[in-house]
């Protein structure tokens, strides 16, 4: 067990990591099933995290987790829809319309609140 380990919570093997893919894989086909119109945004790795995957919605509801390198083309595959390399094509603009939406939901809402 190396120094660091005891703050990783022990050593992690391929088998760990995964598992950990496979509960966000999980979580990311149960959204996906529960929406219509999803599309997948394969995110590269950064220093901070693996690959990610961005599903967004036909409505621009959107959600992101890890999945790894092969993990968002899988998943992509599993559920039928198309997965686009963010470097080439960018976010959609319904994600961007529908989180500056919600802002002003929220604004909105923190107004009625403060009357």
């Amino acid at each position: 067990m190396g120094l660091l380990d005891r703050f990783r919570g022990g050593r992690r093997t391929s088998r760990n990591v995964a598992r950990g893919y496979a509960s966000e894989l999980d979580a990311l086909e149960r959204w996906a099933r529960a929406r219509r119109g999803v599309e997948a945004f394969v995110e590269p790795k950064t220093t901070v995290t693996d690959v990610t995957a961005v599903l967004v919605a036909a409505d621009g509801e959107w959600t992101r987790r890890i999945v790894g390198e092969r993990g968002a083309r899988r998943l992509a595959g599993v559920l039928r829809i198309p997965v686009y390399d963010v470097n080439r094509t960018g976010y959609p603009q319904r994600m961007r319309d529908y989180d500056a939406r919600r802002r002003i939901e929220q604004r909105r809402a923190r107004e009625e609140r403060d009357e």
